[in-house]
């Protein structure tokens, strides 16, 4: 898994990045085909807002999330991923049993 973490207008220390990572490990252990995540942590006057990107087989999946403070909003971002990729996860798995639902019977 690749993860990229960048910051537009505030830097990425080490302390945010082991908390980004930390985060995101415990909504990716949920999931084991993501290919790569993309986060993007900015500043605009009084909002701190972080973005997501994780990239799975067949799908990107974006979340957003602002709040006054910057560790508010990365929870805020990783509770709606959490329930973004479990509704991915569970539509795939749904999907799958009803395709060998509908294959014929082998003779």
């Amino acid at each position: 898994m690749n993860l990229n973490i960048t910051g537009h207008h505030v830097e990425v220390t080490p302390a945010i990045r082991d908390y980004v990572t930390t985060k995101l490990d415990r909504v990716i252990r949920h999931f084991d085909n993501v290919t790569s995540v993309g986060v993007i942590l900015s500043v605009e006057k009084l909002k701190q807002k972080a973005e997501v990107t994780l990239h799975v087989r067949g799908k990107d999946i974006f979340v957003e999330s602002d709040d006054t403070d910057l560790y508010a909003a990365i929870d805020a971002m990783s509770d709606k991923l959490e329930r973004q990729v479990q509704k991915y996860k569970q539509k795939m798995t749904e999907h799958n049993h009803e395709s060998l639902k509908h294959q014929p019977p082998e003779a």
